[in-house]
């Protein structure tokens, strides 16, 4: 990974310190999705906000007007937010309304510090509604960058140095690990640009021989080469006065990277064996997830390449986008299988404090499989999903307690069945949206052994032995949310959902 303070950075890419940031919270997960990724910023007049069911207001990047959560699961009691330096106090209040943090279940005051902040706190509120905490250093405006998705500053960002890049005949570096959509940037600079009606060409430079990569990028005469049968158009030809995309640039074979090092000098090239120059219109644009600083690297070249440089924020950097993403990926989803697929929102829970060391893409292919499960009645857990072992809420190391007499964050997982409680059962069933395989998962015991512990259970219920005449009036009173009915009637959701469906409640 690139560390972009070791290259020439482009102007105005470097974000506000946190102590002149605001504090945001952007709508993670919401049973109405359309409000998913609306945002509040909430203003730096005052040290401390309230947030219940009517405040603050969220909105759409653009709205003119603001909406309140708004829903039943919400309490009216606040949960105060006290700015204190670059900490952050929560105030829980007493009361029904389940509020966790990261997937850990909270009471009382809770401090989240400067680093917890930077990298996005997880609230739950009600186990419906998912909020992030975060800090936001540029103002939320519309983005119509197509492929880029997000409201984070740090997506904004990026978007308004594409726009004041794109029309200009800069090269372009664009830095980012993998996964961060990298060539989505590339193509949103060609699109902006005046050469939008032009070629784009695309060259993963890794997959270049060092023996054919000179003729493959500026193309060869007939006999140039042993095997050469006729003239060969090189990709600098192919592009013309388009855009060339230079993928992959940090493994450039070293024998070309002087030549690359010409055109963008000169702007002109020699296809091999040809008797004169040949001139290059094109734009390059190029990106790597390697440092190019160090080792082999033609260091000029890299000074020409870095006249313009764009960083793309790891996803675990922007995890305010997460939700919104998720959104997304579920309308493409619907959109190539004709098949329309909810999460609860335990399982998003999971999917937003995950780190994602594969960043957008490893998300977009978790999503894609865990909606093919959904199809067939199927809740896997995150950890079965990545096909790894891994924690499901990384975010939650570091918390901190504020006040020596403040309750104990107890995380709800890795727990022996010898110690479990009636009441961690319960936590960890509503931090898992009520589903079997998640609960059992966060507790560390198997499926089995958790359907003997709701058995015994005199507050669990089955969700066959449940009155028809209660179950109905409880889906009601729930607003048609799956998790709220689970929870209000004690029962496992998957088995709820399939009596739901026998009464024709769910599709």
């Amino acid at each position: 990974m690139i560390d972009s303070d070791l290259t020439l950075p482009s102007p105005g890419t470097q974000l506000a310190p946190t102590s002149q940031a605001l504090l945001g919270l952007t709508v993670l997960w919401h049973p109405h999705p359309e409000r998913v990724g609306e945002q509040a910023v909430l203003s730096d007049q005052g040290l401390s906000w309230q947030l219940n069911r009517f405040l603050p207001l969220f909105r759409a990047p653009g709205a003119a007007e603001g909406l309140p959560l708004g829903e039943r699961c919400i309490g009216r009691e606040p949960i105060v937010l006290e700015r204190q330096g670059e900490d952050v106090l929560l105030r829980i209040p007493p009361g029904r309304m389940q509020v966790d943090l990261n997937g850990q279940l909270l009471e009382g005051e809770h401090l989240l510090s400067r680093a917890q902040l930077a990298q996005g706190a997880v609230l739950g509120l009600g186990g419906a509604v998912l909020l992030c905490l975060h800090w936001v250093q540029t103002l939320p405006r519309l983005g119509d960058t197509a492929g880029l998705i997000g409201v984070s500053s740090a997506m904004v960002r990026v978007r308004e140095q594409i726009r004041q890049v794109a029309d200009t005949d800069l090269a372009v570096l664009l830095l980012g690990e993998t996964g961060t959509g990298k060539e989505l940037a590339a193509r949103a600079i060609h699109a902006a640009s005046r050469r939008k009606a032009l070629p784009w060409v695309s060259v993963n430079m890794a997959t270049l021989s060092e023996s054919l990569a000179a003729a493959d990028l500026f193309g060869a005469s007939k006999g140039a080469y042993t095997g050469s049968q006729g003239a060969r158009q090189g990709y600098f030809a192919e592009a013309g006065g388009g855009t060339l995309f230079l993928d992959e640039i940090g493994n450039t074979p070293e024998a070309v990277q002087p030549m690359l090092l010409r055109v963008l000098e000169t702007g002109e090239y020699r296809p091999l064996g040809a008797p004169r120059n040949e001139l290059s219109q094109a734009r390059l644009v190029a990106a790597t997830d390697q440092r190019l600083d160090a080792g082999e690297f033609n260091q000029p070249l890299l000074r020409r390449l870095e006249a313009f440089v764009i960083r793309l924020p790891a996803l675990r950097e922007r995890r305010e986008d997460i939700g919104l993403l998720i959104v997304h990926l579920l309308a493409q989803w619907q959109a190539q299988t004709g098949v329309a697929v909810s999460f609860e929102p335990g399982f998003v829970r999971e999917l937003c404090c995950y780190d994602w060391p594969g960043n957008v893409r490893q998300l977009a292919n978790v999503v894609r499989r865990a909606a093919l499960a959904r199809q067939v009645d199927d809740s896997p857990s995150l950890s079965e999903l990545l096909g790894v072992v891994v924690g499901v809420a990384p975010l939650s190391a570091g918390l901190e307690v504020a006040g020596n007499d403040a309750n104990e964050v107890t995380p709800v997982r890795r727990i022996r069945l010898a110690e479990l409680s009636s009441a961690q059962l319960i936590d960890a069933l509503e931090q898992q949206a009520w589903q079997i395989k998640g609960a059992a998962a966060v507790l560390g015991i198997s499926r089995p052994s958790l359907y003997k512990l709701l058995e015994a259970h005199p507050d669990i219920r089955s969700a066959d032995a449940i009155d028809e005449a209660e179950l109905l009036a409880a889906w009601d009173a729930s607003g048609g949310e799956l998790t709220a009915c689970a929870s209000r009637l004690r029962t496992p959701s998957e088995a709820l959902r399939r009596r739901l469906r026998a009464l024709g409640c769910v599709a």
